[in-house]
Protein backbone atom coordinates (compact mmCIF):
# COMPACT_ATOMS: atom_id res chain seq x y z
CA UNK A 1 0.00 0.00 0.00
CA UNK A 2 2.75 2.83 1.01
CA UNK A 3 4.25 2.09 -2.85
CA UNK A 4 0.81 2.91 -4.65
CA UNK A 5 0.35 6.21 -2.34
CA UNK A 6 4.69 6.88 -3.28
CA UNK A 7 3.33 6.11 -7.39
CA UNK A 8 0.18 8.22 -7.01
CA UNK A 9 2.34 11.42 -5.64
CA UNK A 10 4.49 10.85 -8.38
CA UNK A 11 1.99 10.81 -10.64
CA UNK A 12 0.76 13.83 -9.38
CA UNK A 13 3.56 15.70 -8.36
CA UNK A 14 4.57 15.40 -12.27
CA UNK A 15 1.03 17.36 -13.21
CA UNK A 16 1.73 19.68 -10.47
CA UNK A 17 5.37 20.70 -11.99
CA UNK A 18 3.90 21.29 -15.49
CA UNK A 19 1.28 23.60 -13.89
CA UNK A 20 3.12 25.30 -11.94
CA UNK A 21 5.66 25.90 -15.31
CA UNK A 22 2.70 27.26 -17.16
CA UNK A 23 1.89 29.43 -14.17
CA UNK A 24 5.29 30.86 -14.13
CA UNK A 25 5.84 31.40 -18.10
CA UNK A 26 2.26 32.29 -18.58
CA UNK A 27 2.24 35.89 -20.34
CA UNK A 28 0.57 38.57 -22.10
CA UNK A 29 -0.03 37.89 -25.31
CA UNK A 30 -0.68 41.21 -26.13
CA UNK A 31 3.19 41.81 -24.85
CA UNK A 32 4.38 41.16 -28.50
CA UNK A 33 1.20 42.97 -30.52
CA UNK A 34 0.36 39.24 -31.30
CA UNK A 35 -3.17 39.05 -32.78
CA UNK A 36 -5.01 36.20 -31.62
CA UNK A 37 -7.19 34.50 -34.33
CA UNK A 38 -10.98 34.98 -34.92
CA UNK A 39 -11.30 31.31 -32.83
CA UNK A 40 -9.18 32.06 -29.21
CA UNK A 41 -11.08 31.26 -26.22
CA UNK A 42 -11.02 33.61 -23.31
CA UNK A 43 -8.24 33.32 -21.19
CA UNK A 44 -10.14 32.68 -17.90
CA UNK A 45 -10.94 29.22 -19.76
CA UNK A 46 -7.78 27.84 -19.38
CA UNK A 47 -7.14 27.15 -15.65
CA UNK A 48 -10.37 24.90 -15.39
CA UNK A 49 -9.84 22.86 -18.49
CA UNK A 50 -6.40 22.15 -17.84
CA UNK A 51 -7.11 21.60 -14.00
CA UNK A 52 -9.52 18.92 -15.09
CA UNK A 53 -6.90 17.47 -17.65
CA UNK A 54 -3.79 17.47 -15.49
CA UNK A 55 -6.23 15.42 -13.33
CA UNK A 56 -6.76 12.87 -15.70
CA UNK A 57 -3.41 13.01 -17.42
CA UNK A 58 -2.45 12.10 -13.86
CA UNK A 59 -5.06 8.92 -12.73
CA UNK A 60 -4.34 7.89 -16.29
CA UNK A 61 -0.68 7.31 -15.83
CA UNK A 62 -1.28 6.23 -11.87
CA UNK A 63 -3.36 3.40 -13.48
CA UNK A 64 -0.80 2.09 -16.01
CA UNK A 65 2.27 2.21 -12.97
CA UNK A 66 -0.47 0.10 -10.97
CA UNK A 67 -1.81 -2.20 -13.68
CA UNK A 68 -0.78 -5.62 -13.54
CA UNK A 69 2.77 -5.88 -15.52
CA UNK A 70 1.90 -6.43 -19.36
CA UNK A 71 4.42 -6.31 -22.47
CA UNK A 72 3.44 -2.53 -23.15
CA UNK A 73 4.03 -1.17 -19.41
CA UNK A 74 7.55 0.20 -19.91
CA UNK A 75 6.23 1.69 -23.30
CA UNK A 76 3.46 3.04 -21.76
CA UNK A 77 5.16 4.73 -18.47
CA UNK A 78 7.85 5.67 -21.50
CA UNK A 79 5.13 7.43 -23.74
CA UNK A 80 3.22 9.43 -19.95
CA UNK A 81 6.82 10.62 -19.25
CA UNK A 82 7.99 11.76 -22.92
CA UNK A 83 3.96 13.30 -23.28
CA UNK A 84 4.51 15.08 -19.50
CA UNK A 85 8.17 16.83 -20.52
CA UNK A 86 6.80 17.68 -24.22
CA UNK A 87 3.82 19.58 -22.28
CA UNK A 88 5.89 21.24 -19.81
CA UNK A 89 8.26 22.26 -22.67
CA UNK A 90 5.50 23.77 -24.70
CA UNK A 91 4.78 26.42 -22.54
CA UNK A 92 8.08 28.23 -22.33
CA UNK A 93 8.37 27.76 -25.61
CA UNK A 94 5.50 29.13 -26.89
CA UNK A 95 5.27 32.33 -23.60
CA UNK A 96 8.81 32.52 -22.82
CA UNK A 97 11.16 32.54 -25.79
CA UNK A 98 7.82 34.09 -28.05
CA UNK A 99 8.57 31.33 -30.72
CA UNK A 100 5.52 30.09 -32.64
CA UNK A 101 7.04 27.83 -34.59
CA UNK A 102 9.17 26.50 -32.13
CA UNK A 103 5.88 25.26 -29.95
CA UNK A 104 4.25 24.35 -33.35
CA UNK A 105 6.44 21.85 -33.45
CA UNK A 106 6.58 20.77 -30.32
CA UNK A 107 2.54 20.46 -29.48
CA UNK A 108 3.39 18.41 -32.98
CA UNK A 109 5.40 15.95 -31.29
CA UNK A 110 3.11 16.05 -27.72
CA UNK A 111 -0.32 15.25 -29.74
CA UNK A 112 1.24 12.21 -31.47
CA UNK A 113 2.79 10.84 -28.60
CA UNK A 114 -0.71 11.27 -26.92
CA UNK A 115 -1.96 9.41 -29.49
CA UNK A 116 0.66 6.42 -29.13
CA UNK A 117 0.19 6.84 -25.48
CA UNK A 118 -3.90 5.91 -25.85
CA UNK A 119 -3.03 3.14 -28.02
CA UNK A 120 -0.51 1.49 -26.32
CA UNK A 121 -2.59 1.76 -22.80
CA UNK A 122 -5.86 1.05 -23.89
CA UNK A 123 -4.18 -2.85 -24.10
CA UNK A 124 -2.79 -3.01 -20.32
CA UNK A 125 -5.98 -0.16 -18.84
CA UNK A 126 -8.71 0.52 -20.90
CA UNK A 127 -9.61 3.30 -18.77
CA UNK A 128 -6.06 5.12 -18.64
CA UNK A 129 -6.28 5.45 -22.32
CA UNK A 130 -9.92 6.75 -21.89
CA UNK A 131 -8.76 9.20 -20.13
CA UNK A 132 -6.54 10.77 -22.38
CA UNK A 133 -9.36 11.80 -24.78
CA UNK A 134 -10.34 14.64 -23.70
CA UNK A 135 -6.18 16.03 -23.35
CA UNK A 136 -5.76 14.73 -27.11
CA UNK A 137 -9.07 16.93 -28.11
CA UNK A 138 -8.08 19.48 -26.27
CA UNK A 139 -3.65 19.59 -27.74
CA UNK A 140 -5.73 19.02 -30.97
CA UNK A 141 -7.70 22.44 -30.60
CA UNK A 142 -4.43 23.62 -28.89
CA UNK A 143 -2.47 22.87 -32.07
CA UNK A 144 -4.95 24.84 -34.41
CA UNK A 145 -5.17 27.51 -31.89
CA UNK A 146 -1.28 27.60 -32.16
CA UNK A 147 -1.12 27.05 -35.96
CA UNK A 148 -3.54 29.99 -36.11
CA UNK A 149 -1.32 32.70 -33.97
CA UNK A 150 1.14 31.69 -36.50
CA UNK A 151 -1.15 32.66 -39.48
CA UNK A 152 -2.53 36.10 -37.75
CA UNK A 153 1.13 37.06 -36.85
Amino acid sequence: MPSKIITWIIFYASTVVAAGTAYWFLGDLTANNWTPPWFAPPSWLFGPVWTTLYILIATSGYRIATAPQHGQSANAIALWALQMCLNTLWTPVFFGAFDLTGAMAVILVLWATIGAFILVSYRIDRLASLLFLPYWAWVSFASILNYGYILAN
